[in-house]
């Protein structure tokens, strides 16, 4: 399936890569001459959607910090696949490596995290990208089909009001590039200590605070002191109380959604997905509060190591 991408007659191995939820064939490409690469595959069906997603690399690749690079864009296996070429990001998974660093130095990574996610949404939107709609609608349908769903928690009535009573929060800021997947699952940690960041194939056009929900989900359960240093950098240590009341709507509907998301891949993945949503419960009180735990317990600490940067 490789024979017409012209770049590989010069592939020494071609090694797949099983990690991830992507749909995308992905492999670890290695060249002749040393040089590695990353392949991700698509079906032909998505042509548009690759093509859309390439030119939105190209547009994050200008903004000066490390990432997978756009190298090469086209069609392949006798015109049944979209495949796309990006330069290697050589280092170590994030959120493998933070766990074994001090909390000042993962405070720090999550500091570089949100300055590199700050450039991200700084990108002008085109014209032709600019929505006509919220997706306000969509999370209430997602709702829904939680609630129509055999999967439903226990006690998850306060969580599905919650939701209902502040949808309409969400999209308040202007619409800005998501990468749409930015946690430390998604981000490589280089050999010169900085930040690399992969996987950009869940881009959107959305609210930018909905970039920060997967912190929760995702996050938390790797490293408090980062997912603190991200959202501190990201907003410049003046975070708005606007942005707290957003974001618990998003934790609120995500916690809930997911666990119907992840019924189609096995029961594991669903319950890993309810201790995730109980985390969040607990987290942010039921919902009573907006601003989590794991934020205002680790505050005062993280901020003195803040004010030495």
């Amino acid at each position: 399936m490789f024979l017409d991408i012209e770049a590989s007659i010069d592939w020494k191995t071609i090694t797949p890569i099983s990690k991830g939820w992507s749909s995308d064939k992905k492999y670890h490409i290695r060249t002749k001459s040393g040089e590695e690469l990353l392949l991700r595959l698509s079906d032909i069906e998505q042509l548009e959607n690759k093509k859309k997603e390439y030119e939105i690399i190209i547009k994050y690749s200008k903004l000066g910090f490390n990432m997978s690079m756009p190298k090469e864009f086209g069609t392949c296996d006798e015109g049944k696949n979209v495949y796309m070429l990006l330069s290697w990001m050589k280092g170590n998974d994030l959120e493998e490596v933070l766990p074994k660093l001090s909390e000042r130095e993962q405070y720090l990574l999550g500091r570089q995290a949100g300055s590199i996610l700050r450039k991200i949404h700084s990108i002008s939107l085109d014209k032709d990208d600019i929505p006509q709609n919220t997706k306000k609608d969509k999370k209430l349908m997602q709702l829904s089909k939680y609630e129509d769903s055999q999967v439903r928690i226990s006690d998850d009535e306060i969580a599905v009001k919650y939701v209902k009573d502040n949808i309409d929060k969400i999209w308040k800021e202007p619409p800005v590039y998501l990468h749409g997947d930015f946690h430390p699952g998604n981000l490589i940690y280089m050999n010169d200590g900085t930040i690399g960041v992969i996987d950009f194939n869940r881009w959107k056009v959305g609210d930018p605070y909905e970039e920060f929900y997967k912190l929760e989900l995702f996050g938390t359960e790797v490293s408090i002191p980062y997912c603190i240093g991200q959202i501190d950098a990201y907003f410049q240590d003046d975070i708005p109380m606007y942005f707290w009341l957003v974001n618990s709507v998003y934790v609120a509907h995500a916690s809930l959604f997911s666990i119907k998301w992840a019924e189609k891949f096995g029961q594991k993945d669903v319950d890993c997905m309810v201790i995730r949503a109980r985390q969040a419960f607990h987290d942010y009180k039921h919902f009573k509060e907006c601003i989590p735990r794991w934020y205002t317990d680790n505050y005062s600490k993280e901020l003195k190591e803040a004010e030495i940067l």
